[in-house]
């Protein structure tokens, strides 16, 4: 039987909307964090004061404006367009609202080396030579030693 729909109204707080939105830019590929212009919100935001990289307008429809780092290598304009479409969408599905205006600011990029890079890096810095024989030089010591050398099986 289905429910019935009663006539009334619904409060949504700024911070709900600003929570929809930080959960909506953290999902989307690419994104590292947020982060502020001027000197004065990131002390506020230092002190527990204010949110960092998100001002929200409700005067006349939502407004967003975005202040974000991407990762360095990921194309920015690419990035932007998932960031749009995402906040567009859960804003529509969560609070039946649409955005009139979103402004996305990219801060700076941000380098985060791979896992692969930051070994190389610890081995190069504490002078650790590689200590695993290359496959050619071991396959010279079997066969010298009378060894014979291993095939690899096809693949069926």
């Amino acid at each position: 039987m289905p429910e019935r729909s009663m006539v009334g109204r619904s409060i949504v707080t700024r911070r709900a909307i600003v929570d929809i939105v930080r959960a909506a830019v953290q999902g989307s590929y690419g994104v590292t964090g947020f982060t502020d212009p001027s000197l004065g919100r990131r002390i506020a935001h230092l002190l527990g004061v204010k949110r960092q990289g998100i001002r929200l307008t409700t005067d006349g429809g939502i407004r967003v404006e975005l202040y974000i780092t991407v990762a360095f290598g990921v194309p920015v304009a690419e990035v932007a367009r998932q960031i749009d479409s995402a906040v567009r969408y859960s804003l529509r599905h969560y609070i039946s609202a649409s955005v009139q205006s979103l402004i996305i600011h990219v801060d700076g990029l941000r380098y985060q080396p791979t896992a692969v890079e930051r070994a190389q890096a610890i081995e190069d810095s504490e002078g650790v030579e590689n200590s695993v024989p290359e496959a050619g030089h071991q396959r010279a010591e079997n066969e010298a030693a009378g060894a014979p050398a291993s095939r690899k099986r096809k693949p069926r």
